[in-house]
């Protein structure tokens, strides 16, 4: 290993809504208000770490599974450390073609001895782990126990119950994909912060994992001869109990749909039971006395004006270099890029992108200013990071009480933010504080009707010595906020509560604590025996917005094990199984829906890079029509040609129609346009157009359209279950030759 001095870093950061997921996730999360995670790129470190020793490590772990890697297909991605965990990693990748087929995959290594914290893998064949599955989730379970032991070298993990995996959809030229999650345990316990993540495909190849790192240092551990009793704290919580009526804000993040309804929570004073001492887990540590609940206070009762009026980008850039001004000599701001975008809550913002630079290198990052007021609403502070790079104290000027930040917070929101403040309150919950920064993470609630909104909120992060952190502002524009009138009673929500309420027995370290090497042991309130369920108030039914569970099934006598896939594949929408008949016949829009939703993602939201279709073909497919986007890309894709003004999506679509749909699919038309050199066999045969000769004859040797008593009915209507054989068998066609259908 060669020795350099650290040349330069760069910092990047994300803004996450913590109250979006944990919400669902979790009644009364231990985390919420903590700040973003900052991931420090090293680009040259006082140790430099050679890409061979990488590749060695990697191998030493895979051993012949990836010899037909060269060390020229590898790359070294990037180095870098976390603020609260200065263990410098390393990102290792490799690509390669093979027989046509691109391969790749990911390595991330930890500490002095590169142990491997990640690994995820692209394989080029994965036709066997398409529907229907080579192994059964079971054998797969089975699979990802038998790596921890034999590669990972791990023993003392335990497979942990169905955690959050939200997928909004499966396409069928992706492999099925087992995940399992697994806790390491001490004294049978399973430990909050270690765990890992396997995922196994559908043909048993394991092709990713993530391990949470153990600490570095020993650590200590309560003992659990010491428990209270569970019995006597599910009784003890269950006095303390309460609930809070709350509004939450569902996501669609398929379509960008947002959907508002009211739900009873915990009050989020209930974090936990201390397991060896019966106390209150708190923000702030244990403590013997309940918290009592927050009184709810607006932020300022009226509202006050904007900041500014409407600003360009030219306004923009001024606001910038006035909020992001530092009087260091050493240091030396610059505004790297200005650009005008829609954020993911629909605002027209204009962000902003800058890097403060010194001497032997610089740290980088971004806000965003609402267009229309000129107000901040999302920015994080890199100076406390530079500050502390070029040698100075970063907590300089003091420290703050929990008051002093908090009347600091409040200043700089009426400053930087004032049109917002009207609906939003004071917070609810204790700040969070970092101790190695000495600073202070404030989360100001939002308010509709008086009652809270789960998700929306104003974050803001003050320093040691007073100045501005990190400031974020979540406002969704809803038009529809569901009245109180007509919820169940507070009793009766707590009474469903009291009834969901079970403890889970864990070890973890208090956020107080996160510098010391102890674990306690706490119990952890879980409702309806899963973490990621919410109450509906209206009906006080226990919901799961991203389960899956409440998939339906329906019977066929030849094709249910594939319908009943592609409706678990959420690609096909059955809304009334009763009434369902699979054998009837499918109309062209539906038929085309079923195909691209098979072969390709929708996002219908716009939230990403580039946006999607604006153009119109058809005359009677405008934007708003429900397939607009599936018809738009069907014909950028060339499966549908734009040869007339209109698009009937309620005629039936032919078996013969449908095979030149696939064969457009498989970029085989040019093949099949010349009809001359096919000659088809049926009985029937003189039924095909002779223009589509080609096209049915090579979706029928493919397997895509079979014949009946030779037979092959081009003119017969498609149904539901011959079109879900079909598309399924497409899927496999497309994953063998390779060509998927890509979309950018």
């Amino acid at each position: 290993m060669r020795k350099l001095n650290k040349a330069f870093l760069i910092a990047t950061s994300t803004v996450l809504s913590f109250g979006m997921f944990l919400s669902v996730a979790n009644a009364s999360t231990t985390v919420n208000g903590q700040p973003e995670k900052v991931r420090i790129q090293v680009a040259a470190t006082d140790t430099i770490i050679t890409k061979e020793e990488l590749i060695k490590k990697f191998r030493e772990m895979f051993p012949k599974q990836f010899d037909f890697l060269t060390n020229s297909d590898f790359h070294v991605s990037s180095s870098h450390i976390f603020p609260d965990d200065e263990t410098m990693r390393h990102d290792l990748h490799f690509t390669k073609t093979v027989q046509g087929k691109r391969v790749y995959g990911n390595i991330g290594f930890v500490g002095e001895e590169l142990d491997i914290e990640y690994f995820s893998y692209q394989p080029a064949n994965v036709t066997d782990a398409l529907f229907p599955a080579k192994v059964s989730k079971e054998e797969a379970k089975k699979i990802a126990e038998d790596f921890l032991k034999k590669f990972l070298k791990e023993k003392d993990y335990q497979l942990e119950s169905d955690s959050f995996n939200y997928y909004p959809q499966q396409i069928l030229t992706e492999p099925i994909r087992y995940s399992f999650n697994f806790a390491r345990t001490k004294n049978q316990v399973p430990i909050a912060d270690q765990r890992m993540d396997v995922s196994v495909l559908g043909n048993g190849e394991v092709v990713s994992f993530y391990k949470m790192s153990p600490p570095s240092k020993p650590s200590t551990f309560d003992d659990v001869k010491q428990l209270k009793d569970k019995n006597e704290v599910v009784k003890k919580v269950k006095e303390k109990l309460s609930v809070d009526l709350t509004y939450q804000i569902n996501y669609d993040y398929q379509t960008g749909d947002r959907k508002v309804e009211l739900i009873y929570r915990p009050t989020a004073k209930l974090q936990g039971v201390e397991a060896t001492s019966g106390n209150w887990m708190t923000a702030n540590g244990y403590e013997k006395d309940f918290p009592e609940k927050t009184k709810i206070e607006k932020i300022v009762a009226k509202p006050l004006p904007v900041k500014e009026k409407a600003i360009t980008v030219e306004e923009a850039k001024k606001i910038a270099e006035q909020f992001l001004a530092v009087d260091i000599d050493k240091v030396k701001l610059k505004i790297d890029s200005i650009q005008e975008i829609e954020n993911y809550n629909g605002q027209a913002v204009i962000s902003v992108q800058y890097t403060y630079l010194y001497a032997n290198g610089g740290y980088g990052g971004s806000l965003e200013i609402n267009k229309k007021t000129g107000e901040i609403i999302q920015y994080y502070d890199m100076k406390d990071y530079l500050l502390k790079e070029i040698g100075e104290d970063p907590k300089k000027g003091g420290t703050l009480s929990q008051k002093e930040a908090l009347n600091q917070a409040v200043k700089y929101l009426k400053e930087w933010v004032p049109s917002y403040l009207h609906n939003y309150a004071m917070p609810v919950e204790e700040p969070y504080f970092e101790e190695r920064m000495g600073s202070y993470h404030f989360v100001f609630p939002r308010l509709v009707n008086g009652i809270v909104v789960v998700g929306d909120q104003i974050s803001v992060g003050i320093a040691a010595g007073g100045s501005l952190n990190s400031l974020s502002v979540y406002h969704q524009e809803m038009e529809n906020w569901p009245s109180s009138d007509k919820v169940i009673s507070e009793q009766e929500a707590k009474t469903i509560f009291e009834k969901a309420l079970s403890l889970k027995l864990t070890y973890m370290k208090h956020a107080k604590n996160q510098t010391e090497n102890h674990y306690d042991l706490v119990y952890l309130p879980v409702f309806n025996e899963d973490p990621y369920s919410y109450m509906n108030a209206a009906t006080g039914e226990w919901n799961n917005l991203f389960s899956g569970k409440d998939s339906i099934t329906i019977s066929h006598p030849w094709a249910e094990e594939e319908l009943n896939y592609l409706i678990n594949a959420k690609v096909l929408n059955v809304k009334d199984v009763k009434s369902f008949n699979g054998d009837a016949a499918i109309s062209k829009g539906e038929a085309l829906k079923v195909l691209m939703n098979s072969l390709t993602y929708f996002y219908y939201g716009g939230y990403y890079y580039g946006g999607e279709n604006t153009n119109q073909t058809f005359d009677n497919i405008d934007p708003k029509h429900p397939l607009y986007q599936e018809i738009e890309r069907a014909v950028e894709a060339g499966i549908i040609k734009a040869d007339s003004k209109n698009f009937d999506v309620d005629a039936p679509i032919s078996r013969e129609e449908l095979s030149v749909w696939m064969i457009r699919v498989l970029g085989l038309e040019q093949a099949a346009k010349d009809s001359s050199i096919y000659k088809l066999s049926f009985v029937d045969a003189d039924k095909v157009q002779n223009a589509n000769t080609g096209y049915v004859a090579i979706a029928s040797s493919l397997g895509l359209l079979q014949a009946e008593k030779n037979r092959i009915n081009p003119a017969r209507e498609v149904t539901y279950a011959e079109l879900a054989v079909s598309t399924i068998r497409l899927a496999h066609a497309i994953a063998e030759s390779g060509r998927g259908l890509r979309y950018y």
